[in-house]
């Protein structure tokens, strides 16, 4: 989540700490760690089973695997500072912490947000370009392309943030940073409606196509009704609904945070409050991500299975059959 205050003359937010009974606290402070600890033990499964099982390693799933990395470092760093700074109602981290904290934010969710879109771009030249997609695009070629992003992204977010000034000392139980109208725009263009765009525009080519497919299938099947035949149109209609599924829990978790950011001037005494709470949902975007994962991948399915049952642990387990 990408905070952004602009024309504020001291950098400093209009917060208090507020009091509250412990029983809140304790209730808040529950709730906060069992969603960072769900995103967090979610996450690590992705990027172990990613990582361990040598059939897993394909095109695809090194995005996800990217995907699982940038969303860990949300739930290990981010998460929990921003969810224990809104409960407080003031940050009680330091003005280091603060300034790592902004940067690791910014660089965890535009990976976040460049991976999703990369993975549509996969999709779409991956049922539109077979041939050209099975010779060209290796899981080596996305190891570069998902190193590149990483790394521009890095150079990106650490050359916005020092060019603002926000590597200052901030005000005791502050953390605000601040952008100005040009970067808050550039920053708007390059991390959120240029993928976004591709996102939306490459998905919907890929629904079609699948649809495309469904239909062929069904078609087929009035000549020469085969349980393959069915195994394969449920399977293109299941691929269907979960690339619709995974477009619109991404977008509903980014879009309010965006609209709070350019539609409510900074200046309105609402603004934090809105914004702090459609950031929790930005946030919780990588809590969901693992838990789709679990619901539609049967290939993520029997790799949990094989890890909670320590087979992991045996030889030549990286060879194991997970599809």
């Amino acid at each position: 989540m990408h905070l952004k205050a602009m024309n504020l003359s001291d950098g400093c937010q209009e917060y208090f700490c507020a009091e509250r009974s412990i029983s809140i606290y304790v209730i808040l402070y529950v709730a906060a760690a069992a969603v960072s600890l769900l995103s967090v033990c979610g996450n690590l499964l992705v990027i172990i089973s990613v990582s361990h099982f040598k059939q897993l390693h394909t095109p695809s799933n090194i995005l996800i695997l990217s995907l699982a990395v940038s969303d860990l470092l949300v739930g290990v760093f981010v998460m929990p500072l921003h969810l224990s700074w809104v409960i407080e109602s003031c940050w009680t981290s330091g003005p280091v912490m603060c300034s790592v904290f902004n940067f690791v934010n910014y660089q965890a969710t535009s990976v976040s947000i460049h991976t999703v879109a990369l993975i549509a771009v996969d999709r779409f030249l991956a049922l539109s370009f077979p041939f050209f997609y099975s010779e060209k695009i290796s899981p080596t070629v996305i190891c570069r392309e998902t190193l590149f992003d990483w790394l521009f992204l890095l150079f990106y977010n650490f050359t916005l943030l020092f060019i603002n000034g926000n590597f200052t000392a901030m005000c005791p139980g502050k953390c605000v940073l601040i952008i100005d109208e040009v970067s808050f725009f550039i920053d708007l263009l390059v991390v959120f409606l240029m993928p976004c765009t591709f996102i939306i525009i490459l998905y919907t080519h890929v629904f079609v196509i699948v649809k495309k497919h469904a239909t062929a299938i069904r078609a087929l099947q009035v000549h020469n009704s085969t349980s393959k035949n069915r195994v394969s149109d449920k399977s293109e209609r299941k691929a269907a609904i979960l690339l619709g599924i995974l477009v619109f829990l991404f977008l509903l978790c980014l879009l309010p945070y965006y609209i709070c950011s350019l539609v409510i001037p900074n200046s309105n005494p609402y603004f934090f409050f809105v914004r702090d709470v459609s950031g929790i949902f930005y946030l919780l975007n990588s809590t969901i991500n693992p838990i789709i994962y679990a619901l539609f991948f049967p290939w993520f399915q029997k790799s949990i299975k094989l890890i909670f049952t320590f087979k992991v642990f045996k030889k030549n387990s990286s060879l194991m059959n997970v599809m």
